[in-house]
């Protein structure tokens, strides 16, 4: 296993915190190191939100990524201060329903998906965060398909529990694009 730094980034309410929240548990199955790191404005709902996620099988000198590995985009203000930070040979994971920009770089392995647009076309309205964490393991492998999926079991609240089902397909919806 190599040592994933991961960075996803978009505005409150978009469920950035939560989709490294989901990460993060993947680790914590695997009985690996892990950090998770939100970060995120006052105006919550609207302003900016980012998460950095680490999972390594050696200890994690910071939880701050700086430079990561991988990078999800749900913004355009979130694609325009990261997207020259991600690692050479990194991952970039940008919903193109609501950034219409891509990247110069050549020396990142950039994936445009159109989360949102899917989200709604199939009845996961509110889950492109969780598509885009499905193209993100289809990329890097950060982890088993099947922790992955106990991952958003575990993530999602009791309360919602009737939300499992729709993640796991917005899962699998990301992971075939």
């Amino acid at each position: 296993m190599s040592d994933f730094n991961f960075l996803l980034a978009g505005f409150g309410g978009q469920g950035i915190l939560f989709a490294g929240k989901v990460v993060a548990y993947t680790g914590l199955i695997d009985g690996i190191q892990v950090s998770w790191l939100p970060s995120y404005g006052p105006e919550m709902r609207g302003g900016t939100a980012n998460c950095s996620v680490c999972l390594s099988e050696n200890t994690i000198g910071s939880p701050l990524v700086t430079e990561p590995n991988g990078f999800i985009a749900m913004n355009l203000p979130s694609f325009d201060k990261f997207i020259d930070s991600v690692a050479p040979g990194g991952v970039v994971i940008v919903d193109s329903s609501l950034i219409e920009k891509t990247t110069d770089r050549t020396d990142v392995n950039a994936f445009y998906v159109p989360a949102t647009k899917m989200a709604e076309e199939n009845g996961l309205k509110g889950l492109a965060n969780i598509i885009l964490i499905g193209k993100l393991f289809k990329e890097t492998g950060f982890c088993q398909k099947e922790t992955l999926f106990e991952a958003v079991r575990k993530c999602v609240p009791a309360k919602k529990a009737h939300l499992v089902d729709s993640n796991i397909r917005a899962l699998e919806l990301g992971m075939s694009c």
